[in-house]
């Protein structure tokens, strides 16, 4: 952390003041500043800069960007977290999300009013406890007094000082100098208030060169002077290298943790650091900095002939010699050969950069810069380096099984192409085939078993201290107990931060789900009279403690929530249980907090994983174990709830097996090529598994080439758009004569979701004979039922439509079934009973009849 950061508010600044900070402290800026400078990129006005100009400004080396919230959103999923900072006034805190929150790494706060917020320390403390593990900057019109920025500091936060208000003087009370500004928060424990300082090389990794001493004096000194300048306990105030030439560049002055010591990062000339001529008091030189400065020496005073000065003379020999080394590292095969190849290959190449002038802090630096970059290139080979033997690329000769996707499996995908499907024709496949194309992607379910079991039998056995080091371990959490009772809403801190928006459509979306389940309920018993004086009656349960699943961590899924809560509320459960991962800060988001309070949740467990679901099926000291478990996942989830469910022990059943998510579109002449394309996005986005099929019922290939256009058009318009690319090109497109044969297809296909752009679609409703749901027409997006429309999204994958209903509210009933004989009935019941019984040899049963009977 920096003790303040610096605004150029004045296109004319002091190269010498500029010069000064940037060796203690970033400085914003609306443009370019010196490259040593830490630069954040400053954006106060969201109309007249756009993302892409933000974008380009990172890639040419700006450490962050601080951008309104208007900008954030857009820059979400493109930028990443750790280079943006939120620009907000105090007053719209309650403006951001948790999305936005977790997508960036700071937040800079402005107020207008004098002698107000800058001075409120509380406040800001307030507001840094929302925004929880990010920087927090404070920018006020007031000059900050070294106490205040002290007191910042304590609470994690830092004060923005305007360049008009610093000096390289004294401080007064219209300036501050930047070595008060610097020093505020440091605090010596030593008792002559000196400050250990480690002095590193800037050109060599940040080497440890030695140990001294420094004090404000010094301190201050060098800030100025841009030279080393220490404090010798015997001696006072110590210029390094004023008598022996050995001076230091400081190219930047850091503070610890802990605010009492410090770090000089410098080019160190002369003979070295070291009062005995050696680069450093710990040692010499080692690893690339040996090397380099071996061939430095070389360079100069290698003698004629030898094979080093030929290196360095004769261009074409060095560079067939690292065109030879690259090529025997590319055919290495072992740890300690590659090892070997690589230290040949690193020699010639330090070679041709010493001859060119090139140090390895260039190097570094252009690193640096490629680690910077947000856009990035695509990667392609140039075409001289691309085996001239690989066969071009053909379109589908023969349909292959779907495989799920593995580190070895990966075919290399074109990121600078067009994303499009796979087209099979069904008119001209064999049987073997079509059959391929109903298969989804092999999970070796056998595998994941094995991975989760010793998850879940350290839970069944340690209970709470096993959940609470797997939370802190997979989650970053951590937690005092794992479980949260009500009330969730409004008391629950987290949830003051709720965006009204979002609750009202939470409360929206409620009603609908609720509307729809409430009427699935089965209330009134089933009662049949099989015959005179035999009556059957059938009558629904609750089914009592549930547990529900909702994915979550740094993913806010309010829906999922819904979809397993409503209908546990309707069917009446006296326990529910909520598990969603925790964020970091051991937190859950207030849209599930919400959501757990409008279905009456009467726990939250902060756990995810098998561990969540192994304390949903055993129970702990404070979980309560429940007797049905719902819910997606991962496929350690997935595998976890596999295990559970086949436990006798645990006596927990499951709601359905889950897999990839999965949509399969059947369109016409009649559909909307945008439409289309972006109902198969809305399902490509959830993962790289994701299985997505159009079938094309005599669909005109223009019409079939402007949805395959939508679909690349639209896919680069998404964050997403990486793991869209992989899913999308693992989708097909079946080409069908006709809707009957489409229809034919997806009932084959049983798909989790099935949206129809069909003319007439209701009347094809009533063809459809395995789907998770449907989705009826060109206004039916399947988002409308992942979301809000009523019905559930917990919906059957992998082709289980076939045998499985998606989640509903009979999913958390049972039903029991009565039988009441009178006499009269079983006069004439009882003789066939016996005679069965009878039948079977099962004399005991036959007895009971008989012995009511006196037969």
């Amino acid at each position: 952390m920096f003790p303040f950061l610096a605004l150029l508010d004045s296109e004319h600044v002091d190269e010498e003041l500029l010069l000064a900070v940037s060796r203690v402290a970033p400085v914003i800026a609306p443009g370019s500043t010196p490259e040593s400078t830490i630069r954040y990129l400053l954006v106060e006005d969201s109309t007249s800069t756009d993302c892409n100009q933000i974008i380009t400004f990172l890639d040419n080396g700006a450490d962050k960007a601080i951008v309104p919230l208007s900008l954030a959103k857009s820059l979400l999923g493109t930028v990443p977290a750790h280079r943006l900072v939120l620009l907000l006034d105090v007053a719209n805190v309650s403006a951001v999300s948790d999305s936005v929150r977790n997508a960036v790494s700071g937040v800079l706060l402005k107020t207008s009013s004098s002698g107000g917020f800058g001075l409120d320390v509380d406040l800001v403390h307030s507001v840094s406890r929302f925004f929880v593990g990010a920087a927090v900057h404070v920018l006020a019109p007031d000059l900050p007094t070294p106490s205040i920025i002290s007191k910042l500091a304590n609470i994690g936060a830092s004060v923005v000082i305007p360049f008009s208000r610093l000096t390289l003087g004294s401080t007064s009370q219209k300036m501050i100098s930047v070595a008060d500004a610097f020093l505020a928060p440091i605090v010596s424990d030593r008792s002559d208030g000196l400050f250990p300082t480690v002095i590193s090389s800037d050109p060599h990794g940040k080497r440890s060169l030695g140990l001294v001493y420094s004090s404000r004096e010094s301190v201050a000194e060098s800030i100025r002077t841009g030279k080393g300048v220490y404090h010798s306990r015997k001696h006072g105030l110590w210029r390094k290298g004023e008598t022996s030439g050995a001076t230091q560049d400081v190219v930047r002055i850091r503070v610890d943790c802990d605010t009492d010591a410090l770090e000089f990062s410098v080019v160190q000339h002369g003979a070295g650091f070291c009062h005995l001529n050696r680069a450093s008091c710990f040692g010499d030189l080692d690893g690339l900095a040996a090397l380099e400065r071996t061939l430095a020496s070389r360079l100069v005073d290698a003698p004629d002939g030898s094979y080093t000065r030929r290196l360095f003379n004769d261009e074409e020999l060095l560079r067939a010699k690292i065109m030879e080394e690259a090529d025997e590292l590319c055919r290495a095969k072992t740890k300690e050969e590659v090892a070997f190849e690589a230290a040949d290959l690193i020699y010639f190449t330090l070679a041709r950069c010493v001859a060119a002038g090139v140090s390895v802090k260039d190097i570094e630096r252009s690193l640096d810069k490629k680690a910077m970059k947000i856009n990035r290139r695509p990667g392609n080979a140039k075409q001289q380096w691309i085996p001239k033997n690989e066969p071009p690329k053909t379109e589908l000769s023969r349909v292959e099984a779907p495989r799920a996707s593995t580190p070895s499996s990966k075919a290399p995908l074109d990121r600078n192409g067009p994303i499009q499907m796979r087209t099979v024709d069904i008119s001209v496949v064999s049987p073997e085939d079509r059959a391929k194309l109903l298969k989804r992607p092999v999970l070796r379910s056998d595998e994941m078993i094995a991975k989760v079991k010793p998850i879940v039998d350290n839970v069944r056995a340690r209970g709470d201290s096993a959940l609470r080091e797997l939370t802190a371990k997979f989650d970053k959490a951590q937690l005092d107990t794992p479980l949260l009772l009500p009330p969730f809403y409004p008391l629950a801190p987290e949830a003051q931060h709720l965006d009204p928006a979002v609750r009202d459509a939470i409360d929206a979306a409620y009603s609908n789900v609720y509307k729809f389940h409430a009427a699935q309920i089965d209330g009134a018993p089933l009662v049949v009279e099989t015959m005179p004086g035999v009556t059957c009656t059938r009558f629904a349960r609750p089914i009592a403690r549930v547990g529900l699943y909702v994915p979550g961590g740094t993913a806010v899924l309010p829906s999922t929530a819904l979809m397993l809560g409503v209908p546990a509320q309707v069917a009446g459960c006296e326990k529910i249980v909520i598990a969603t991962p925790p964020r970091a800060d051991g937190s859950i988001s207030p849209e599930v907090l919400y959501v757990a309070h409008k279905v009456g949740a009467h726990a939250i467990l902060r756990a995810g994983g098998a561990q969540a679901v192994a304390a949903l099926a055993y129970g702990t000291e404070t979980v309560p174990k429940v007797d049905k478990i719902f819910g997606p996942g991962n496929q350690w989830v997935t595998a976890a709830k596999m295990l559970v469910q086949n436990d006798t022990d645990a006596l927990v059943s499951i709601d359905m097996p889950a897999g990839p998510s999965e949509v399969l579109v059947i369109a016409d002449d009649t559909c909307n090529p945008a439409f289309v394309a972006a109902d198969l996005l809305s399902q490509a986005e959830h993962g790289i598994d994701s299985q997505v099929v159009l079938v094309a019922s005599s669909l005109p290939e223009t019409i079939l080439a402007a949805v395959e256009e939508e679909v690349d058009k639209q896919a680069h318009a998404l964050g997403r758009v990486d793991i869209v690319r992989e899913s999308v090109a693992k989708s097909l497109i079946v080409k069908t004569q006709g809707p009957e044969t489409a229809m034919e297809f997806s009932n084959d296909y049983a798909p989790e979701h099935l949206i129809l752009h069909m003319r007439d679609a209701p009347a094809w409703v009533d063809h459809v004979k395995n789907a998770g749901s449907v989705f009826v027409g060109p206004y039916s997006p399947e988002s409308c039922g992942d979301y809000a429309s009523g019905t559930n999204h917990t919906l059957p994958t992998n082709g289980y439509a076939r045998q499985f209903s998606g989640v509903n509210t009979q999913s958390f009933q049972k039903h029991i079934t009565s039988q009441e004989v009178t006499m009269d009935g079983l006069q004439t019941l009882g003789p066939i009973v016996a005679t069965l019984a009878d039948c079977e040899g099962l004399q005991a049963h036959a007895n009971a009849v008989r012995i009511r009977l006196g037969m």
